[in-house]
């Protein structure tokens, strides 16, 4: 084996993803390091996906492509490890894109590392349905939130979902061998969307974790239907809990708490985006019922009003905008249009910023945040005792 040249197996699961599945390949067969095959499972779509990998495969000798029965992305994702060859595994979704220099500065890292490190991840922009990049960012030096974590990163891991996506890691093939695959078993119990945090808690339980503090991921945001059905998540959420209740005791109760309540602002996220105001609602009220401290979240109100007031109106709304999507496009003719240079954006260019889901908002709330960092950083170095290292953006 060239350990100076090793082969990379890049997976992807794909369903349904004819919008953006040749995006996400023009990103992976560009990448600065070449020595890369790319395994390609469509999971039993009904659109032309299969057709566009098809078309990829025959210019570029690369790409592997298996087609299966619809099984979900635990499953995609599991045979395209396990038809793999490569010494590590870089996973993407069909609809994320990768900036050109992502495998290689990932690998670097790794290399350098000792083989304690499973797992190396990097940061990621949000990209709109149109490539664009989207969201509030800020000055890298201003914000707490900066700090990136290294080593023992198991509780924080636990508390706040850092790595955002499934796109983000580069993973030793070790890690598939010690700690098992992606859990097939959440989709059979009606369990879905929370796979990838599963199986990074699994890494991190055995391996420590290295970052290259650079923007090279763009994780796509696409609105989802009013009838997305986010119980699911929710299921699985609490099946994960569950599991690591099982095998970490240690971690203290608090953690839990904080742990649901961003779990279900998350979800609070995604229904208000989809225009599902009542579950929206729903959401945001088990959130604060895990952690009393959001009403102090300037954020949170600037979701609840505006769903409270579209329920008081939808009578009268409905007359003009049949669904959230006839709203979506009747907002967008009084959207400013975005500078040619904003559209023309890598995602490289955004290294030196951060964003946050909700913007910094009273001090007071902003103050509370930093503290409880503090607190989740000292309860992942009790809970596990090897070093667990800040790391400054």
């Amino acid at each position: 084996m060239n350990f100076h040249n090793p082969l990379v197996s890049v997976i992807i699961p794909a369903y349904n993803a004819e919008k953006f599945i040749a995006e996400t390949l023009n990103s992976v067969l560009s990448q600065t390091y070449q020595n890369i095959e790319v395994l390609v499972v469509d999971d039993g779509s009904q659109d032309r996906t299969a057709e566009i990998v098809e078309s990829f495969a025959q210019k570029d000798n690369r790409i592997i492509f298996f087609k299966q029965a619809n099984a979900g992305v635990a499953a995609a994702r599991n045979l395209a490890i396990q038809k793999s060859s490569g010494e590590y595994i870089a996973p993407i979704d069909a609809d994320d894109i990768w900036d050109i220099t992502k495998i290689e500065k990932q690998l670097k890292l790794m290399l350098k590392s000792q083989p304690s490190v499973g797992l190396v991840y990097a940061r990621s922009v949000f990209i709109d349905e149109q490539g664009s990049i989207f969201g509030k960012y800020y000055n890298a030096d201003d914000i707490f939130e900066t700090q990136l974590v290294e080593g023992e990163v198991y509780t924080i891991l636990f508390y706040s979902n850092f790595m955002a996506n499934a796109s983000a890691p580069l993973i030793r093939r070790a890690c598939f061998e010690k700690v098992g695959y992606y859990n097939c078993k959440l989709r059979e119990q009606n369990a879905q969307g929370t796979e990838d945090w599963d199986m990074h808690l699994r890494i991190a339980e055995c391996y420590q974790f290295r970052v290259v503090p650079e923007f090279l991921i763009g994780y796509r945001q696409v609105v989802t239907s009013m009838s997305a059905n986010y119980k699911t998540m929710e299921k699985s959420y609490c099946l994960v809990v569950a599991d690591v209740k099982k095998r970490n005791p240690d971690i203290p109760n608090f953690i839990y708490r904080w742990s649901a309540s961003n779990f279900y602002i998350f979800l609070t996220n995604k229904s208000y985006a989809s225009g599902n105001n009542l579950n929206s609602i729903m959401w945001v009220t088990k959130a604060i019922s895990n952690d009393y401290i959001l009403l102090l979240n300037p954020g949170l109100y600037r979701m609840l009003i505006p769903c409270i007031l579209k329920i008081l109106f939808k009578p009268v709304a409905s007359l003009f905008w049949k669904d959230h999507q006839a709203w979506l496009e009747f907002k967008q003719q009084f959207k400013p249009k975005q500078q040619d240079t904003q559209q023309l954006l890598e995602i490289s260019d955004m290294n030196g910023q951060i964003t946050l889901e909700n913007q910094p908002g009273w001090k007071l709330y902003d103050l509370v945040g930093r503290h409880r960092w503090t607190q989740v950083v000292q309860s992942c170095q009790s809970v596990m005792p090897q070093q667990t290292t800040i790391k400054q953006a």
